[in-house]
């Protein structure tokens, strides 16, 4: 039995129809699993959305503390600047001309001081 042209052409478009509807069922079935993990991926940042917002909250109210801190560590430290100014302008430079007799005979006496802590640890452990 053989096949006339028009047959012929229409079993190779009905096969071509065929394969397309098939296709298209299989890529609408993949859109839809696509469109339903997309909704849970939705859902999912919604709920981090909401995370990030308590936590950016928390975060900003410890900020505020910490401003707090930040201004009176700066005023000690502006404090403590001061202090070693007068120091240093007061009694440390003026008193300078005696270090070259002194740092010996402090050198000396951490010595004396290091031995005798040693001395006393040794009789201790005894």
């Amino acid at each position: 039995m053989s096949l006339t042209l028009n047959q012929l052409l229409f079993v190779v478009l009905t096969i071509a129809a065929v394969v397309a509807v098939t296709s298209l069922v299989f890529l609408f079935a993949q859109l839809r699993r696509t469109a339903r993990e997309g909704e849970q991926a939705l859902s999912e940042i919604r709920s981090l959305i909401e995370n990030l917002k308590r936590t950016n909250e928390a975060v900003q109210e410890k900020l505020e503390h910490a401003d707090g801190v930040i201004l009176g560590t700066q005023k000690f430290v502006d404090g403590m600047g001061d202090m070693t100014q007068m120091v240093l302008t007061k009694l440390i430079m003026p008193s300078s001309k005696y270090w070259p007799f002194l740092a010996p005979l402090a050198r000396t006496a951490w010595r004396l001081y290091k031995k005798d802590k040693n001395k006393r640890r040794s009789d201790n452990v005894k």
